[in-house]
Parts: C-alpha cells; structure tokens; sequence
C-alpha cells in the first residue's frame, strides 16, 4: 500500500468513529429528551401538547400562519368545522 493510501485508510477509519461517536452522543440525547417529556407528564403536563409547542417553535411565524390556513381550508372541505353565518351566506350567494 502506498502512503497516500494508508492516509486515506486513516481519514476514513477516523470519520467513522466520529461518525460512530456522534451517533452514540444521539442516542444519549434522544434518551436525555424522553425523560424530561416523563418528567413534564409526572407533573401533570400533557405530553402530546408539548411536543406540538416544540415543534411549532421550529417553524416561523410565517410557516405557521401557512400550515394553519391549509389546515383549516382542509378541515372546512371535510365538514369538520363549523360554518359562520356570515360564511354560509357567501357560500349561499356562490351557488
């Protein structure tokens, strides 16, 4: 093998256990998560709520606006939300 070779055998063996470390790193993270979501849930908070507030404060407000005009849209198309009188008039004009 020549050197360039044996360089290039190190830089990989040493990305992956970067690699390998890193995602040891994630997994203790991942379970460092879990417990403070059961720590929230011993205390009387509502688990399912807080991982929807985590995630929507990832996105922009923007992002958000967006996500719950599309959702509403949705849930309008599908009968699931209530129509407004002054909703139901424009439909009732419409056809």
């Amino acid at each position: 093998m020549t050197t360039l070779q044996v360089s290039t055998q190190n830089q990989l063996r040493q990305l992956v256990e970067q690699i390998e470390r890193l995602e040891e790193e994630k997994k203790a993270l991942a379970g460092d998560i879990r417990d403070k979501f059961l720590e929230a849930k011993a205390v009387g908070f509502d688990v399912k709520a807080l991982r929807k507030i985590v995630g929507l404060r990832k996105k922009s407000k923007a992002d958000r606006d967006e996500e719950d005009a599309i959702l509403t849209t949705y849930m309008h198309a599908l009968g699931m939300l209530d129509v407004s009188p002054a909703e139901r008039q424009v439909m009732d004009a419409a056809e």
